[in-house]
């Protein structure tokens, strides 16, 4: 089977969610071969990539890669595309591998697809398009298929690969130096999943009501184990911070379980989160459009539901 590159994410040498799936998916294809773009791969990163199966990993050890901003991993792309003649390259969709992805594609002269939820049989891609108001299929159709896929799209599963090492140099442009990294502030990471990768995700809207409400979501999201989104209603009321909200101008998300208290469901909203596997609404308003898109509906009020539900999900533990 032909090799599909996967670029890998990783923070500190530790291996994101987000690239164990995208080897389960390239498994499905053909033949994975994990990227690894810089300095600081650990021998413990090396055997989970092996482990969901990586054959090949190739590790790119230059610190410039990783000093100067986007460009280089594209040219890296570049060159093992060039190199290796890969039936595809899949990366994470998050902004910054949507961006590799695009610079990539003009390097290559190749199509690009950008927020895929799925993958099937010759790179066939579904997506989720204007909005969330149309679902559809897409092909590249010109060079080797580049494919930014969401997070939590496809469930990660081990098989073992021979994850063998292959070191490659790559010779950066002046042009991949034009933007460096001056500095890097490491955000503290809390008890609660990341919100993009998180299996579960809540979120609270204008239902909510205030600041010290959202305490009911938190509250819910803790004892699942979730990560705490929001609307951007109530992160514009100045409710909950901005980089937890969820919709088209704040995160995508696309976990096994949304649960969305207080949300009516306007357009805005439901572009960030309708590819959830499950979802929940709860609302008091029998007419709010977020029924339409929900699995299961609560009519009523998320102060006395929300309490209600997280004293089960506690007893149930």
């Amino acid at each position: 089977m032909s090799e599909i590159l996967v670029l890998v994410e990783q923070v500190d040498g530790e291996v994101k969610k987000v690239t164990l799936e995208l080897l389960t998916l390239a498994r499905s294809l053909g033949t994975p071969a994990a990227v690894w773009a810089g300095p600081g791969i650990t021998p413990d990163a090396k055997a989970k990539l092996a482990e969901y199966g990586a054959e090949k990993i190739y590790v790119a050890p230059s610190s410039d890669i990783v000093e100067y901003v986007v460009a280089p991993k594209a040219e890296l792309l570049a060159q093992l595309v060039a190199g290796k003649s890969p039936s595809a390259v899949l990366v994470a969709a998050t902004p910054e591998g949507k961006e590799i992805a695009g610079r990539l594609a003009i390097k290559t002269d190749s199509g690009v697809i950008t927020d895929a939820v799925g993958l099937g049989e010759g790179f066939v891609a579904d997506q989720s398009i204007f909005g969330g108001g149309i679902n559809v299929q897409s092909k590249v159709r010109k060079g080797t298929p580049i494919v930014a896929v969401r997070p939590n799209s496809t469930a990660p599963a081990p098989a073992a690969g021979a994850g063998t090492e292959e070191e490659i140099s790559v010779a950066l442009s002046d042009a991949a130096k034009a933007a460096r990294v001056v500095e890097r502030v490491k955000q503290e990471k809390g008890a609660r999943p990341e919100l993009t990768e998180a299996a579960i995700v809540v979120s609270g809207g204008r239902g909510v009501g205030s600041a010290e409400n959202f305490s009911i979501i938190e509250n819910l999201a803790d004892a699942l184990g979730a990560a705490v989104g929001a609307s951007r209603a109530a992160t514009d009321a100045g409710w909950y911070p901005h980089q937890f909200q969820v919709g088209q101008t704040g995160k995508t998300v696309s976990p096994q379980l949304y649960i969305a208290a207080g949300i009516s469901g306007a357009i805005q909203h439901r572009a960030g989160m309708q590819t959830a596997k499950t979802i929940v609404a709860i609302n008091k308003d029998p007419e709010a459009p977020i029924f339409e898109l929900a699995d299961y509906g609560v009519v009523g009020d998320l102060h006395q539901v929300v309490p209600q539900l997280t004293e089960e999900v506690k007893k149930r533990k």
